[in-house]
């Protein structure tokens, strides 16, 4: 059984997040007091496949500030960001902090799913990586030299990032990439310039890309 935990202030939200998830097989806790669902996560069972649904502008603490104090805390959960006035800054510092992806309200069925999806596949592929134990190494074939190691690593890395772009943001950074201007990218694929700059911010930060040049080379070296 999954459980989705959701930390929201808004209690008609909270209301039709429990009425759908629940009718959709998860298990759902939720909590309006940012203090108390802390307590709470801090002292979850690690074993469970969880995930946590966070508003990001809450009165007294917010949803940022609850992300930092789990991580301090060494309670790592996958985190879906909500905001119902996301702007790109803030999808910058949520992806910054791992979060799995910033949904902005009001979400529909569909893109709750896919986000749910990136969520448990994210805590599937942590529970893999702490089990995995290093293959062993025979002592006829010859060791990689510290280069080879450490391209192999980036390559690695890079892959994974790419995984967890959306397809949404896979396209933009596509568009981006070419030097395309966010208007153009907009009038292609039927956006507003404001949801084309949110996942272009998004995707930057899912790559750790710093700027255009960085995520054009990081494309180009990687992919060959």
């Amino acid at each position: 059984m999954r459980t989705i935990y959701i930390l929201d202030d808004n209690p008609e939200f909270r209301d039709a997040m429990d009425f759908w998830l629940g009718g959709a097989g998860y298990t759902v806790r939720a909590w309006s007091d940012p203090h108390e669902a802390l307590e709470a996560l801090a002292g979850r069972d690690r074993a469970e496949e969880a995930c946590l649904l966070l508003d990001v502008r809450m009165p007294g603490m917010s949803g940022l500030d609850v992300h930092d104090a789990l991580l301090e805390r060494g309670a790592p959960l996958p985190v879906i960001y909500m905001s119902g006035h996301a702007d790109v800054p803030l999808a910058v510092q949520a992806m910054r902090k791992g979060a799995v992806t910033l949904l902005e309200k009001p979400f529909d069925d569909d893109t709750l799913e896919a986000a749910l999806h990136s969520a448990f596949a994210w805590t599937a592929q942590a529970e893999h990586a702490e089990g995995e134990a290093p293959a062993p190494r025979h002592a006829a074939s010859a060791a990689p030299t510290a280069l080879e190691g450490e391209d192999a690593q980036a390559h690695a890395r890079f892959v994974a990032r790419e995984r967890a772009l959306t397809p949404r943001e896979r396209q933009v950074l596509g568009y981006v990439i070419q030097g395309i201007y966010n208007k153009n990218i907009a009038d292609r694929i039927g956006l507003s310039v404001k949801t084309v700059e949110l996942y272009r911010a998004r995707g930057m930060a899912k790559m750790q890309a710093r700027s255009v040049a960085q995520l054009t080379r990081m494309m180009v070296s990687q992919r060959a």
